[in-house]
């Protein structure tokens, strides 16, 4: 998907929750849309800052806060980076693959394994809120350069 139809569907979601989706949340938000790996808030900050000079890293962490709360973004709890979620105009599991050479992130959609997590998880009287699971690995382009 585009940049510019990710923009508009983000625009439209924010639009139909009454949020505002300024134009330096814009501009972050393209920044993660650029990308196939995670990204750190200070590796963003320093691309915004090339647009935005007074971009502080206060700046960046409440716009990363907003398009998270917003699930425009998923947080890669591992390396603390964000990488942008190209369906986020409705609730899904994720499970994200990261790969340890080229840092490439896919990001994956099992309802069975979410059910299955779930399950246990309800047999131990634990509810889950919110939940993305990560592993780490090679991925097929790294494997087969290899």
């Amino acid at each position: 998907m585009s940049v510019e139809v990710l923009v508009d569907k983000a625009r439209l979601v924010c639009m139909q929750k009454g949020s505002r989706f300024t134009a330096i949340r814009e501009k972050v938000f393209r920044l993660l849309a650029k990308t196939e790996s995670g990204v750190g808030a200070y590796e963003l900050l320093e691309e915004l800052k090339q647009t935005e000079p007074g971009a502080k890293p206060a700046t960046i962490y409440r716009a990363l806060e907003f398009l998270t709360e917003q699930g425009f973004i998923h947080k890669i709890e591992s390396n603390n980076a964000f990488m942008l979620c190209q369906h986020f105009d409705h609730q899904h599991p994720a499970q994200l693959l990261i790969c340890e050479q080229c840092g490439h992130v896919t990001e994956l959609h099992s309802h069975s394994l979410d059910k299955a997590f779930r399950d246990q998880a309800a047999k131990e009287g634990f509810h889950i809120g919110r939940q993305t699971m990560e592993a780490h690995g090679i991925c097929n382009r790294c494997r087969e350069s290899h």
